[in-house]
């Protein structure tokens, strides 16, 4: 948190020092994106990602959509445009918020803009991202909605305040369950806190569930200490392996 000067944002461990929420996911060549964080460039640069083959945007809240422009070097080095999947009822708000990517209008000369091409798709449909299928579920997200998606074995609920009750079949039984997890104690009307993601991956009976969108109220390591097993908190150049 900018100038905060809490025990999580003084902390020595680099486990603490968390950028917005982005997630790829790799299968065989396959490489889809799901968001682009204001640190996208970064977060990018920090795994040595050079290839992307789709993009996925659960919703259009700007932790999650503004580094958008960091794609242009994907789409020149493909030579086209990148495939972005976004529910219909965010496309008008993506379009104008980003209207110099789809505007039409002049571009400077000796500049570039993403290429993207703007697929859309509605609640419970599935669709094949750089070939990945994923089964697309709109999640309750404070007066918003956000889109989650089971992909196989990986589960992922992003700023979710709680699961459709004829969703939970969707998710039930996942290898690997990625939700977002505020803080511990009190309740948020957008998003779990972490009792709350605790409890929903118990009863999705996620094989394990990995935590991200964590604020800044609690350290990494006081997460680690107050969960039970197969539930820990994930961190920025996370790895893991289904």
């Amino acid at each position: 948190m900018i100038g905060c000067r809490c025990a999580t944002c003084r902390s020595r461990d680099p486990r603490d020092s968390r950028t917005r929420h982005g997630l790829l996911i790799e299968e065989g060549k396959a490489r889809l994106l799901v968001d682009t964080p204001p640190e996208l460039r970064l977060q990018l640069l920090g795994a040595k990602v050079d290839r992307i083959d789709a993009v996925f945007l659960s919703h259009e809240h700007a932790d999650h959509t503004h580094g958008i422009d960091d794609l242009r070097i994907f789409s020149l080095r493909r030579g086209g445009p990148i495939p972005l999947y976004v529910a219909r009822e965010f496309e008008s708000a993506i379009r104008r918020r980003f209207s110099y990517i789809w505007g039409g209008g002049r571009a400077q000369p000796g500049s570039a803009v993403p290429q993207l091409d703007l697929r859309t798709f509605e609640d419970r449909e599935v669709i094949a991202p750089a070939g990945l299928e994923l089964r697309v579920v709109a999640l309750p997200h404070g007066v918003y909605r956000s889109y989650g998606f089971r992909a196989g074995g990986l589960g992922v609920l992003v700023d979710a305040k709680s699961i459709p009750e004829d969703a939970v079949e969707v998710f039930a039984g996942v290898d690997v369950l990625i939700m977002n997890a505020l803080w511990f104690g009190d309740p948020h009307p957008g998003h779990f806190s972490i009792e709350e993601a605790v409890a929903t991956a118990r009863r999705l009976g996620a094989g394990r569930t990995y935590l991200t969108h964590i604020a800044h109220r609690t350290t990494h390591a006081e997460i680690v200490r107050r969960v039970p097993p197969g539930i820990e908190p994930a961190h920025d150049g996370l790895v893991v392996e289904l």
